[in-house]
């Protein structure tokens, strides 16, 4: 018997005697808190060396294709942006309590053409965040594993359904209660007046930056599934991110009273620690 048992192990191949040993090393899959690349085969499927310069021209191609569909977005947009402004306006400016000096002041000759080009771009952002990251996709695919593959392809609708919950938070939410907050506090010292091209910088940037800011989900879950942090690293740095959430959001939020910044800053800190937390309760 110890003879046949000693035949049968000789007869297996090297790369069935292989296999045998990673089965019994490496049986689970990797955890939200593993190191990277715990539990995981050494090479993708797909996985081949190209030189640096084919890299950063097939990475430029995919941005090009982002940026054209940004593009033709926009130029559809045109048409109905003059709408789209009113209907920002009206239901954003909170009329009851300024009555007629809630209408749009211009400054500019220019300055509702330009408002328009800028509502038509959002549009165009909003649908090329989706285009953004399939594209992505495209450049990592060949170093992707298969249930990688699949993950980053649900990203794309989910990346399109944030971005628009995140522009709804900022119309319904936000903005009615900044401008609320102006009017509050200049009404017993000056008549205010709201000039149109500052106004919708504010609107759009807003609207913008929260489309992108609901994508902190879908980026955290993204770099745990492919090995390049876990939940745990995250979470023992969150003073981090929560003071990079708050510079951040005082660059980019064009409100000098700051009371756009920090509710921004808010926002984005509830979805770290809302992602985190879900992880947790998970274990997925």
């Amino acid at each position: 018997m110890a003879d046949e048992s000693e035949a049968t192990a000789s007869n297996l191949s090297p790369a069935e005697e292989s296999g045998a040993h990673r089965d019994i090393d490496n049986p689970a899959p990797q955890g939200i808190d593993d190191p990277p690349g715990h539990g995981r085969p050494d090479e993708p499927l797909e996985d081949e060396e190209m030189p640096l310069a084919d890299h950063i021209e097939e990475m430029i191609k995919r941005l090009a294709v982002v940026i054209v569909v940004a593009g033709v977005v926009t130029a559809f947009g045109l048409p109905v942006a003059e709408r789209v402004i009113n209907f920002l306006w009206y239901n954003i400016i909170p009329l009851d309590q300024l009555g007629d000096e809630a209408r749009p002041r211009i400054y500019h000759p220019l300055a509702l053409v330009l408002t328009e080009l800028k509502v038509a771009s959002l549009a165009g952002v909003i649908v090329a965040l989706p285009v953004f990251v399939y594209e992505t996709y495209l450049f990592m695919k060949p170093g992707l594993y298969p249930h990688e593959r699949r993950y980053y392809l649900a990203a794309v609708p989910t990346s399109l359904v944030l971005a628009f919950v995140g522009v709804s938070f900022a119309f319904y939410l936000v903005l009615p209660a900044i401008f609320t907050y102006f009017i509050y506090y200049t009404d017993d010292v000056a008549i205010l007046a709201f000039g149109l091209t500052k106004t919708f910088n504010l609107i759009l940037m807003l609207m913008g930056y929260l489309a992108v800011v609901f994508q902190i989900p879908l980026f955290i879950m993204l770099a745990i599934m492919m090995g390049l942090t876990t939940r745990q690293w995250l979470a023992d740095r969150r003073l981090l991110f929560w003071g990079a959430f708050l510079g951040i959001s005082f660059l980019f939020t064009p409100d000098p009273t700051g009371m756009a910044p920090i509710l921004v800053t808010v926002t984005m800190i509830t979805l770290f620690e809302g992602t985190l937390f879900l992880l947790k309760w998970t274990g997925n």
